[in-house]
């Protein structure tokens, strides 16, 4: 197999896994994988999905990468709060949330987390355009919050909602406090209904 020709008709595709490779040439060997990854032609996202290294050069391309590599799943929790600037943190992983099992994968890229909601929980997100016509699905402000409120149980005291440091600014004057009730209605969870009118006391939203 010829690496021109490969890179030819899988570069637009942005990335890509075995099974589509051997539905494209069904006699593929898989060996000019191991080759062109040696070689840094190639980038693993992980086992049996792949990018090329160009792409780390491509503005949202990471995210990209997290809503194909495991899907169903959208960008929430720490990324995305960190995004819209609720949280002051640069968040070194990409967060997402999935109804398949928990999970987590390395590469050049960086770290990609992936959390596990009830399959009725994966609404809440938008489809955010980035380059070449692609999209990204990305929690809204609102729902990456409750995402975490959720998944993340030892928020539920003052003290520690508090701690999260969340922009007084972004809560006052962007968060829209209507969509937060009734997307936390959703969850059907007292708990988390306890947490989300904690976190609306403490900041007297």
């Amino acid at each position: 197999m010829n690496y021109i020709h490969f890179r030819q008709t899988w570069f637009d595709f942005a990335c890509f896994n075995t099974n589509q490779i051997y539905a494209w040439q069904p006699n593929f060997d898989r060996n000019n994988l191991t080759r062109w990854l040696k070689k840094g032609l190639l980038t693993r996202l992980r086992q049996g999905f792949y990018t090329f290294p160009d792409y780390k050069h491509k503005a949202d391309f990471a995210y990209y990468f997290a809503n194909q590599m495991y899907k169903p799943s959208y960008i929430s929790l720490h990324s995305a709060l960190s995004f819209y600037g609720v949280i002051p943190e640069m968040v070194v992983q990409f967060t997402s949330i999935t109804s398949l099992k928990t999970a987590m994968f390395k590469n050049d890229f960086g770290e990609y987390v992936y959390k596990t909601v009830k399959n009725e929980l994966m609404f809440g997100y938008n489809l955010k355009p980035i380059a070449d016509g692609r999209e990204i699905k990305f929690a809204s402000a609102e729902k990456a919050l409750l995402d975490l409120l959720y998944l993340y149980p030892f928020y539920n005291t003052e003290k520690e909602i508090l701690e999260l440091r969340l922009d007084e600014d972004f809560l006052h004057d962007d968060m829209n406090i209507d969509l937060l009730k009734n997307y936390s209605g959703r969850f059907r969870s007292k708990a988390l209904e306890s947490r989300v009118n904690k976190l609306l006391n403490v900041y007297g939203l």
